[in-house]
C-alpha cells in the first residue's frame, strides 16, 4: 500500500473546477467568502458568542483557534447553516447560511471530526454517496487517490485503520468539489507522517483556489497551513493576523539564554532586566544582535565559550497560550 498523495492528480482537477465555476456563474458574488459582523449566540443564559466579527477572504486558509468552550464549534455551525445566530449578520459565499438553500449547500464541503458513516459501505460507495447532491462532483477514484486511498476503493469502511478512516472523512468532505471547505480538526488521530501528508492535500486544495476554514488544536498545523489565524476566547475574537505576526509585541521579543563558566573573571556586560541564576543567564530583547554584542565581545577577549547559547523567538503556541491566559 502506498501512502503518497500524487501531486499530478491535483493538476488534473483544474478542468473540473473551471466547469463548476461556469455552472455557478449566476450565483451571488460576495468579495469575501465569509463575512460575520456582531454575531451573538447564547445557550440557557451562557453567552457562547459575544459580538464576533470575522472575515475569510476567498482562496485563503484561515485557522480558527481557541480553548475548549471558546465558541469555535458554535461559530462554525452557524457558518455551515446548522445553527442560527441570536443577533448579527452572517454572509457565506453571498448567502445567508441559515436559509439552508440548496445552491449554498452545493458550494460548501464539511469534514467533521468523525463522520456518521455506514461502515458496510466501500470507500467508492461512500464517496459517491456524499458526492451525489453536488452538481459537479469529482470521480470517486480521483478523490480516493487524492487522500491516499486509491488502492482501497473496494475496501469496506469497517476494514480501514483509524488513520485510513480519517482520510476517508477528508475524502467525503471534498467529494463534491466544494468552493469552501470547513475542516474540523482534520488530522486528529493521525501519526506525524500521516498528518504531514494531509497538509499536502490541504495545500493542494488551496492551490486550486479553494477557501478553507480550519479548526485545530495543533499549533504547528496552523503555522504551516494558515494564511491568517483568528483566536477566540470567551466568545470573542481576541487576536487575528498572520501566524508569524500574531501578537506582534510578543513575536518581536527574542529570548536569549546561555551559561557562563564557573570561573567568570570580571563583571559581565549584561543588559538591564537580565535574569541570572547561578551560571544560567537569560533575558528578553527586541534587539538581540545589539544586546548580545557586548557580551560576545567580552567573552571573545577572554577566550570564553558561552555554553548553550540560544536566541529564539516565541512560537505560535507560545503566543497563543499567552493570549488565551490573558483573556481568561
Amino acid at each position: 500500500m502506498t501512502d503518497r498523495w500524487p501531486s499530478a492528480t491535483v493538476s488534473g482537477m483544474l478542468t473540473n473546477s473551471l466547469e463548476a465555476a461556469v455552472a455557478l456563474r449566476s450565483a451571488p458574488v460576495e468579495p469575501a467568502a465569509v463575512r460575520v459582523r456582531g454575531v451573538r449566540k447564547a445557550y440557557d443564559g451562557v453567552q457562547a458568542l459575544d459580538g464576533v466579527d470575522l472575515t475569510v477572504r476567498r482562496g485563503e486558509v484561515l485557522a480558527l483557534l481557541g480553548p475548549n468552550g471558546a465558541g469555535k464549534t458554535t461559530l462554525v455551525e452557524i457558518l455551515e447553516g446548522h445553527r442560527g445566530a441570536d443577533a448579527g449578520d452572517v454572509c457565506v459565499l453571498g448567502f445567508d447560511p441559515g436559509r439552508r438553500e440548496r445552491v449554498f449547500r452545493q458550494r460548501i464541503g464539511i469534514v467533521l471530526q468523525e463522520a456518521a458513516l455506514d461502515t458496510l459501505l466501500t470507500v467508492r460507495e461512500a464517496i459517491e454517496l456524499y458526492a451525489a447532491p453536488y452538481p459537479s462532483p469529482r470521480p470517486a477514484a480521483e478523490v480516493a487517490e487524492l487522500v491516499g486511498l486509491g488502492n482501497r476503493l473496494d475496501a469496506r469502511a469497517d476494514s480501514l485503520s483509524g488513520g485510513q478512516r480519517r482520510r476517508l472523512d477528508l475524502a467525503l468532505g471534498i467529494a463534491g468539489d466544494p468552493e469552501l471547505v470547513f475542516l474540523d480538526e482534520p488530522t486528529t488521530g493521525f501519526d506525524p507522517a500521516a498528518r504531514r501528508r494531509s497538509w499536502e492535500l490541504i495545500r493542494g486544495l488551496r492551490s486550486l483556489g479553494k477557501t478553507i476554514l480550519l479548526t485545530t488544536h495543533y499549533m504547528e498545523e496552523a503555522q504551516r497551513l494558515a494564511d491568517r489565524v483568528v483566536v477566540l476566547a470567551g466568545g470573542r475574537v481576541i487576536a487575528e493576523g498572520a501566524p508569524d505576526t500574531l501578537g506582534r509585541e510578543a513575536a518581536e521579543s527574542a529570548h536569549v539564554a546561555f551559561r557562563l563558566p564557573s570561573d567568570v573573571d570580571g563583571a559581565v556586560p549584561l543588559p538591564a532586566g537580565t535574569e541570572r541564576l547561578g551560571r544560567s543567564v537569560a533575558f528578553r530583547t527586541a534587539t538581540p544582535t545589539h544586546d548580545l554584542a557586548p557580551v560576545l565581545s567580552w567573552a571573545a577577549v577572554r577566550g570564553i565559550e558561552l555554553e548553550g547559547l540560544t536566541v529564539s523567538r516565541p512560537t505560535l503556541e507560545d503566543v497563543y497560550l499567552q493570549l488565551t491566559e490573558e483573556a481568561a
